[in-house]
């Protein structure tokens, strides 16, 4: 049995390759999940056109990829995503409904292309088999075995949260979310409670936060708090600020783990194997 979660994009906002991004990654939010069954995919980020070539080396012949929301650091790696091309292979598109995205994620991906914005358009990817957006709170099932949960979280626009489910392992993808401090998000708890690794979004630190309410993001201390309190035994800080350069980024893994020893960073290309 195979439950392998993959990082191929880390960062919140904006993709930032420079110097002092190499260590963490500067790819938006793109995420893979293995099983034997096949492959899910989370956000298609810059991140995901790494995973599309990835893909195209093992001769995958089909990809679930599900949305948390249609924010630019979330979509702009999609027109990159190699697989999508091939008519042989078969993109299966999934999407909360929410109330920033009224005419559902086939519009956001086809505007996107449009002319001027990308010289190719979404037509050209014949490779998407099919596309749905979801009323929050759908359970899928993907795969034979593989389980999808949804939930509502805290974000400009509105965003959906994820838990998987296989083989009596289980994975949380949950950003992006604001909490209310000392109000711990029950939708975001129905997600993560007893997950193996749980992916939060912790774009800035308890102190950074105050001036940043609004923006639709939380902390790693936050997750830190809810880890402890709904039984997770890993934590993945996602959704790194872009201002968190490699050498901050560092102060803030050390601190997270002397908090709690679940805790770590997530990095561009990081591999986890859950069992």
């Amino acid at each position: 049995m195979e439950f392998t979660v993959k990082f191929w994009g880390v960062r919140g906002s904006i993709a930032c390759p420079s110097p002092d991004h190499v260590v963490y990654g500067g790819n938006t939010s793109s995420i893979s999940i293995t099983t034997e069954q096949g492959v899910l995919a989370f956000d298609a980020g810059t991140g995901i056109r790494s995973l599309g070539s990835h893909l195209g080396k093992l001769g995958a012949t089909q990809a679930h990829l599900f949305f948390t929301h249609a924010h630019w650091d979330h979509i702009l790696g999609f027109p990159f995503f190699g697989p999508a091309y091939n008519p042989n292979f078969k993109l299966h598109i999934h999407a909360a409904q929410l109330e920033g995205s009224p005419k559902g994620i086939r519009h956001i991906l086809s505007a996107q292309m449009e002319t001027p914005n990308f010289p190719v358009p979404l037509a050209a990817m014949r490779g998407i088999a099919s596309d749905e957006d979801f009323a929050i709170g759908t359970v899928h099932e993907p795969y034979p075995g593989v389980v999808v949960r949804t939930a509502r979280l805290r974000h400009p626009n509105g965003a959906c949260g994820y838990r998987v489910e296989h083989g009596g392992l289980a994975a949380a993808y949950i950003t992006d979310t604001e909490h209310v401090p000392g109000e711990p998000d029950a939708n975001v708890m129905s997600l993560i409670q007893g997950v193996d690794l749980m992916i939060y979004d912790s774009t800035y630190t308890d102190a950074e936060f105050p001036a940043k309410v609004g923006w639709g993001h939380s902390t790693w201390q936050e997750a830190v708090r809810l880890a402890k309190a709904c039984g997770v035994k890993r934590l993945a800080i996602f959704h790194h600020d872009p201002e968190h350069t490699d050498d901050v980024m560092a102060v803030i893994e050390a601190e997270a783990k002397a908090s709690w020893d679940g805790a770590f960073c997530a990095r561009d290309g990081m591999e986890v194997r859950l069992a």
